[in-house]
């Protein structure tokens, strides 16, 4: 197989989810993730559960560790390992305790081989028959916006360097990728996009899988199928009016196939939610605040 070509004999399909938010003060993010989690039982032939970061809305290890429980059962029973990452709501710290590397296997063993190095982000890499898994660690401690410092950067070259024998997912938070009308996403998505870009061009990457934005959303880098799936916890409505962030509820998640011709191909699913679509919050995009008095 040539560096950067599409295996076509190996096939896998991920359930990939994010921003399950755990213990956050607007809605009950465990009932949404267990939610999604029943209707995603009915998707067959899933071979990986990936999360992609803002496991705990309070950055706690409790939040990290009852993703864990949700997403773990949901792997046990299907004999699948369960992979994540770091989101700008998560810490290390808390991350490291209670999910260790990031890539559990079915019965919650840690599978993953860990950056070696003295900053402690948890970038980590683990293999599924043949299908080499990358988590990159995007948070910024205290910020919103997502960065990859050169170690990780070079620390993902030399993973790269060798072609696995299924390809490559790569897994992070920040998008690499912005809506160029929204009022925000190119200043809290992935700053240094161009170095991403660089360090994966003419790979094995199949498909880059991130979060963040909790809405459905597609892009190229460098040629590269970028994927955001939508948020477990909340769904951004794109019809707000100018300048307004709006919060609605509905869990989301997505199937990812690789493998074959037409990969890699994204379905999105959607929890059967009675109130889906219900306003959870209304803010101005730019300065954050509440608005009130003002139509949903």
């Amino acid at each position: 197989m040539r560096r950067g070509e599409a295996p076509v004999t190996v096939r896998h399909r991920i359930l990939h989810l994010s921003d399950t938010h755990l213990n956050s003060p607007d809605v009950d993010a465990s009932a949404a993730l267990a939610r999604i989690l029943y209707d995603a039982c009915f998707v067959p032939e899933v071979d990986l559960v990936v999360v992609s970061g803002d496991i705990a809305d309070d950055g706690s290890a409790e939040g990290c560790a009852g993703v864990r429980e949700q997403v773990g059962r949901f792997g046990a029973e299907r004999g699948i390992p369960h992979v994540y990452c770091t989101g700008n709501h998560d810490t290390r710290e808390a991350f490291a305790a209670a999910l260790g590397s990031g890539h559990l296997a079915a019965d919650g063993t840690d599978i993953g081989t860990t950056m070696a190095g003295a900053s402690g982000e948890r970038a980590a890499v683990s293999s599924v028959a043949g299908l080499r898994v990358i988590t990159l660690d995007s948070l910024v401690p205290g910020q919103v916006h997502g960065h990859l410092d050169p170690a990780q950067l070079a620390w993902l070259r030399d993973v790269l360097a060798e072609p696995a024998a299924a390809g490559t997912v790569l897994v992070l938070h920040h998008p690499p990728i912005a809506v160029p009308t929204s009022p925000i996403m190119d200043s809290v998505n992935l700053r240094n996009a161009g170095d991403l870009a660089d360090a994966v061009q003419g790979t094995d990457v199949q498909a880059i899988l991130c979060g963040h934005f909790h809405l459905q959303l597609s892009g190229l880098l460098r040629g590269i199928p970028v994927w955001v799936t939508p948020g477990v916890v909340t769904r951004i409505d794109f019809t707000a009016p100018p300048r307004r962030e709006r919060a609605v509820l509905g869990a989301g998640a997505t199937v990812v196939d690789l493998g074959g011709p037409t990969s890699p191909l994204f379905h999105v699913l959607h929890a059967r939610d009675p109130r889906a679509g219900e306003q959870v919050y209304l803010v101005d995009a730019v300065s954050g605040e509440d608005v009130v008095g003002e139509e949903p």
